[in-house]
């Protein structure tokens, strides 16, 4: 698996834009992550459409098209330096399709944020474009707005990569070791789901999987699990890195089935990372080299995130 182009640190003035892929954003949720970024001294736009909401599908934030167009729009504006999620939710894979990649290539390397169902976004990044990004906090999202940890570690990756080059968690190691491969992942819901897509990557092969869902019950995480097995897309997987699991049930139920599927694969597990959906969480960059130390809890990147 190759390293992907990294795009260009933010500096203070840069403008963002904030973007709504998949689910609505209520507005008082969104003026707060607003505030959050002016107070980085960053300059946020709002695409047209974030504020919309599918006329028969309420949980879609307005049509497929627009919300590509929002996407693409920001993303091929000169003016944009990065491009920030509002929320998951539901939807990345209905407009994902809907995309001129050409036109984004052209467009040139600049950072984009989201996690959830943004996991599809970031495998078609990768694919697409060959671009490194940052999976962390939803821009208008609960955990981002009020918890001081989630902001300051994604403030740092944004402005001062270098400082967050070890991401360092309170994980503890499900199977020990070391080892390295370039980072990968996302919601293994999305990612299961994505199998077989056009923009999907094709498997794990020589890489960091980071993963982590919510919501999810144990037999459906057992179910993903298999299908990403079954399908050989965990081939060749170096390491793993298992985030939050929030409402997934007891933990130690939930624990028993990642063990139970991914201890078999002989390579360094860590769990309790501390990315995705939970306080405080870590943003994690996709598409860099690193090293997985599972005893310590640690990934360690090659290069910060951003040049």
């Amino acid at each position: 698996m190759k390293e992907l182009l990294r795009p260009s640190r933010l500096a203070p003035g840069a403008r963002v834009a904030v973007v709504a892929p998949s689910g609505p954003v209520p507005e008082e949720r969104l003026q707060a992550g607003l505030d959050v970024l002016r107070g980085w001294d960053l300059d946020p736009v709002v695409a047209p459409h974030v504020p919309a909401r599918h006329g028969e599908f309420g949980y879609l934030a307005g049509t497929d098209a627009d919300r590509a167009a929002d996407l693409q729009g920001a993303w091929c504006d000169p003016a944009v330096d990065a491009v920030l999620c509002a929320r998951g939710g539901y939807g990345a894979q209905r407009m994902v399709d809907l995309l001129d990649w050409a036109a984004m290539r052209a467009a040139g390397p600049k950072v984009f944020v989201g996690f959830s169902d943004i996991t599809v976004l970031h495998q078609a990044f990768a694919t697409r474009l060959g671009l490194v990004t940052l999976h962390g906090p939803a821009a208008a999202g609960v955990d981002f707005i009020k918890n001081a940890r989630a902001q300051e570690h994604l403030k740092a990756t944004l402005f001062a990569p270098e400082t967050v080059r070890t991401i360092a968690s309170a994980g503890t190691a499900m199977v020990p070791g070391r080892a390295r491969g370039v980072t990968l992942g996302g919601c293994l819901s999305l990612l299961a789901s994505d199998l077989g897509t056009p923009h999907a990557r094709t498997g794990a092969r020589g890489g960091l999987l980071l993963i982590e869902d919510v919501g999810e019950r144990t037999y459906r995480i057992d179910r993903m699990l298999t299908q990403l097995l079954r399908s050989g897309w965990l081939d060749g997987v170096t390491g793993i890195a298992l985030g939050s699991w929030a409402g997934c049930g007891p933990y130690d139920e939930v624990r028993a089935v990642l063990a139970d599927r991914l201890a078999g694969l002989g390579v360094p597990v860590v769990e309790e990372f501390g990315f995705g959906h939970c306080e405080g969480a870590l943003t994690i960059p996709f598409g860099v080299t690193a090293e997985l130390d599972a005893d310590a809890g640690t990934v360690t990147l090659d290069a910060p995130a951003l040049r």
